[in-house]
């Protein structure tokens, strides 16, 4: 199992041709719905010892990679399991409609430690694969690993928030299910120019499913995934093209910071393009508690997890670089009927969490038996596809104690102040004036000392309010801005918690 080899070994061991079509495919995910669940064998025992260290040590062999000549240009490199990524998966090279299986051997793999490598199982298996950035290149633009996980690295070669291929039950009194992308075929691009075609099987407790993703790099990378769903049984909660990221705190949660760094987030709101055509920005927040928020839509437009301050300053941090943290665009193909948006933010206390999941929930209840069927567009994008140019943007959200700064504060305790900046549309070309309104609605208590005004040497336009709200449940507000009867900006969605902190 030493990585010192005469010559090079072939580039993969692959099993016999077998003939492979998404129609199939879609047929044997049917047929599995159909049948009981049947929970995967438990991961060979010494994959447990492969802690965080030494999966660092174990690299896929560059000869090893998978199309490494050829018409297209990303060659694929394979993961190694490992405590975290414990269960299998089978992966399948995929060439004219034939496939054959890539199967595991330890000599695709370099380890520090070779007598580590003759213990490993024959049949050991992969855990996932990625997409390099090109031939001879060590980093990677797409990778598929983890449950029905995937993600992009985005415009900036940075990773950060997930995909997921379909989230079961996310914040529900029961535990959430996590279907698995249980095999893979993978089918190199015909060109450089065209998209890298990897289909999926998905089976769970609750659902099975045919995955079809059509990946393309470009300057924005952006995965098609058309999904063919099958309920196992009935589902209390189906979220369709879920997004996953990390939220601790921002610039609207300075209180609860502990850490040194001023914003520390993968993702810092939620933009919804609903399908009336309006345009709504909720920044993240995090509380003590789990919280579930829907958003109420018809065919939406887009939703997405993004990062909109892209500033280096707002994080200093040269490490995780999170200003280059991409978001995740969704874009429906096609009428997806009523529904909602639902966002899950879930109490952090640290950067290593996983905490926001957002998603698309169907009107209709999902029962055994039934079909489904979705596609979408994944844009792992600095900023959303298409942003709107006729109104401007929220760029920033404030909060603190109410009143008037210099003077004398209320004594009233439940005042609270928010601040929130918005740039761009019409508002871009605007000397200062005073008589743009902002149209601020809570859900209870009572605003006041509400204004507008252009922050003095910046293209920024601050709305100001102050919120007084007695007790402890939350307050939704909403707030645009207005000049007679042009609206000139997105809506701005908030939910405040007051007395809440993270935990």
């Amino acid at each position: 199992m030493s990585p010192a080899y005469a010559e090079p070994p072939p580039i993969s061991r692959l099993g016999d041709a077998a003939p492979f079509s998404f129609e199939a495919l879609r047929q044997r995910a049917k047929e599995l719905a159909a049948k009981p669940y049947v929970a995967p064998p438990a991961a060979a025992e010494i994959v447990a010892s492969i802690d965080f260290d030494a999966a660092q040590k174990i690299r896929f062999r560059g000869d090893r990679e998978l199309w490494p000549t050829g018409p297209g240009s990303f060659p694929v490199r394979l993961f190694h399991v490992d405590m975290y990524n414990s269960l299998p998966v089978r992966l399948n090279q995929l060439s004219d409609g034939q496939a054959r299986e890539i199967i595991f051997s330890a000599d695709s793999f370099d380890y520090k430690d070779p007598k580590f490598a003759e213990k490993l199982p024959a049949d050991l298996g992969f855990s996932g694969f990625r997409l390099m950035n090109g031939r001879g290149q060590e980093t990677d633009w797409l990778a598929f690993q983890g449950a029905s996980y995937f993600r992009s690295s985005g415009e900036d070669d940075q990773y950060g928030a997930s995909a997921r291929g379909i989230a079961i039950n996310t914040a529900m009194p029961q535990p959430e299910e996590f279907p698995r992308f249980t095999e893979f075929w993978l089918e190199e691009a015909k060109d450089e120019a065209s998209p890298f075609v990897v289909y999926a099987l998905l089976d769970g407790p609750s659902i099975a499913g045919a995955y079809r993703f059509e990946a393309t790099k470009g300057r924005v990378p952006v995965v098609t995934v058309t999904a063919d769903l099958f309920a196992r049984t009935d589902i209390d909660r189906v979220g369709i093209a879920p997004l996953t990221s990390m939220y601790w705190y921002g610039e609207n949660e300075l209180r609860f910071a502990t850490d040194w760094r001023p914003e520390i987030h993968d993702s810092d709101g939620l933009a919804i393009w609903t399908g009336t055509g309006e345009h709504i920005w909720r920044p993240l927040i995090n509380t003590r508690q789990v919280r579930t928020n829907s958003f109420l839509d018809n065919s939406p437009k887009g939703f997405g997890l993004m990062q909109r301050d892209r500033d280096f300053e707002r994080y200093q941090d040269d490490g995780a670089f999170y200003n280059k943290r991409p978001g995740i665009w969704v874009e429906p193909v096609g009428p997806w009927g009523e529904g909602a948006v639902q966002l899950v933010e879930i109490p952090t206390d640290d950067e290593i969490h996983d905490n926001i999941v957002a998603y698309w929930v169907p009107k209709e209840p999902v029962r055994t038996g039934n079909e489904l069927r979705y596609e979408y567009k994944l844009h792992w994008a600095n900023d959303e596809p298409n942003p709107p140019v006729n109104i401007g943007r929220v760029v920033a959200t404030y909060n603190g104690a109410g009143g008037v700064p210099g003077q004398r504060r209320a004594e009233d305790q439940h005042k609270r102040k928010f601040v929130i900046d918005f740039v761009g549309g019409p508002l871009s070309n605007m000397e200062q004036r005073f008589d743009i309104t902002p149209v601020v609605t809570p859900s209870r208590g009572h605003v006041d000392n509400a204004y507008v005004i252009k922050v003095v040497g910046t293209d920024r336009w601050r709305a100001l309010f102050d919120l007084t709200a007695e007790g402890d449940e939350p307050v939704d507000l909403r707030c645009f801005l207005r000049l007679d009867d042009e609206t000139l900006s997105e809506t701005w969605l908030y939910q405040w918690l007051p007395n809440a902190a993270p935990a």
